[in-house]
């Protein structure tokens, strides 16, 4: 699978697809913050910088100050792939983010979510 095009896509891009995505289900664009603050180590400033930048996903996971140390735990089917099996290093972290908010989707408290 060529990932390339995901890569280069840009998160500001993709941002707003999941806070929709949240409101549909009822849940907030802060819960969306998070769950993006809590995977990153990004702060809510940065954050903001990044979608501003209209930052690629490549460059948003590059410079996270620091992955969660309980990504590990993320774990489960999204988009037709288990998330602990996918070997690319940047599909993975990116596939991450898609199980956390489509959690969030689903209903899933906030400490379930962050593996509290």
């Amino acid at each position: 699978m060529d990932h390339t095009r995901v890569y280069k896509m840009s998160f500001a891009g993709v941002y707003p697809h999941y806070i929709n995505k949240a409101e549909k289900k009822g849940r907030t664009k802060e819960e969306v913050d998070t769950i993006i603050l809590w995977l990153t180590g990004y702060d809510t400033t940065s954050l903001q910088q990044l979608i501003d930048d209209k930052t690629d996903f490549e460059t948003f996971f590059g410079q996270a100050p620091q992955l969660n140390r309980n990504v590990t735990k993320i774990t489960g089917v999204i988009c037709g792939y288990r998330v602990e099996d996918i070997e690319d290093p940047l599909m993975q972290k990116i596939r991450y983010l898609d199980k956390l908010i489509d959690e969030l989707a689903k209903g899933k408290s906030l400490d379930k979510i962050l593996r509290k």
